[in-house]
């Protein structure tokens, strides 16, 4: 009985989390019968109730519930177990959400959300730019949040700037459009010798975590952008993925269909059936290497500049992303420095 109770409550304060307005106990008990719960109105009031006097969430009248700094944390800790193969759920839901159509550069996009103390905003702005200009990053666009914006399921605290890097699961939603099925494998560390891809020397399976490989790398201290920047030699963020073999020419169209807009990600594309920097291929597939679409924030952490990230963590439009070339006067006018 605890476990469909704590159940019950995780499933509310993910549906207040997804929400950025308040929202009443009938809109909630609506949504989540549409996720195949069975639930009534007055249980979420009375689970709502709870989770108020514990600080989870807050009443603000008949507008309903949105949820708190203490709610988000309870998320994001809460039955770690269960969310074993949450990242390869959440990819599949981006990929399917995420709706720009390349051919008219219109809809949205997916981005990773990172933020920064506004006292480093300028250092930032020269050492993400190296990674960008190397060609390390997943295109060349990004944009920026003020303090108090809430990009997907983060809220930027005050006194810090937002950042959003191109997710790579981005190209699964365009070749998803065109109809072409993309299987996300793994998230790794890339070896870099002299500006070539050697091997991966760390992966870590999708399907089997609940954060995002890189993340990892990056918190762990396990990347080296300062030296793939400098030397062209080092370890950067990238993931593997298979596509069907017949797609292959069509997907390297596509591929520079986006690199005039920014958006090219495609690292390396093997040969039907063959293995790629020795990761194996399913029979009638293609192996893929896509850059890692938190690389440029990667780089301000080695360089001691703290950084809180979530991939996969919000969907923008197009048209609000810019050319990183922009990124130092873009940073001046939202730091105001």
């Amino acid at each position: 009985m605890k476990d469909q109770i704590e159940r019950k409550r995780l499933a509310i304060l993910h549906v207040l989390i997804e929400n950025k307005r308040p929202v009443s106990s009938k809109e909630i008990a609506a949504e989540l019968a549409e996720q195949g719960y069975t639930i009534t109105e007055r249980t979420v009031r009375f689970h709502l109730q709870a989770m108020d006097d514990e600080g989870l969430t807050h009443y603000i009248g008949k507008k309903g519930r949105v949820l708190t700094d203490l709610g988000r944390e309870e998320l994001s800790r809460a039955r770690a177990h269960e969310k074993v193969g949450f990242l390869s759920s959440r990819i599949s839901q981006m990929t399917y959400s995420m709706n720009f159509d390349y051919h008219s550069c219109t809809g949205k996009v997916v981005v990773n959300v990172s933020y920064i103390s506004r006292d480093y905003a300028a250092r930032s702005a020269e050492l993400m730019s190296r990674v960008f200009q190397a060609g390390y990053a997943m295109g060349t666009k990004l944009c920026l949040f003020d303090e108090g914006e809430e990009p997907g399921e983060l809220r930027i605290p005050r006194g810090y700037v937002g950042i959003g890097t191109i997710c790579s699961i981005s190209l699964n939603g365009v070749l998803l459009r065109e109809g072409i099925p993309v299987t996300s494998l793994f998230g790794g560390l890339l070896e870099l010798r002299n500006h070539r891809p050697s091997r991966f020397v760390e992966i870590i399976n999708y399907d089997g975590t609940t954060i995002d490989p890189l993340e990892i790398f990056i918190k762990s201290g396990m990347t080296d952008y300062l030296g793939a920047t400098s030397s062209g030699t080092g370890l950067i963020g990238a993931s593997f993925r298979e596509i069907p073999a017949e797609a292959r020419e069509k997907t390297l169209e596509i591929d520079a269909a986006l690199d005039a807009l920014g958006m090219r990600g495609f690292y390396m594309v093997g040969q039907p059936g063959q293995t790629l920097l020795d990761i194996p291929v399913g029979y009638g597939n293609v192996g893929a290497v896509i850059i890692g679409g938190l690389n440029p924030v990667a780089i301000l952490e080695e360089s001691g500049i703290p950084v809180q990230s979530k991939a996969l963590s919000s969907l923008v439009d197009y048209d609000v992303l810019f050319d990183y070339r922009e990124l130092p006067e873009r940073m001046k006018k939202t730091v105001k420095f």
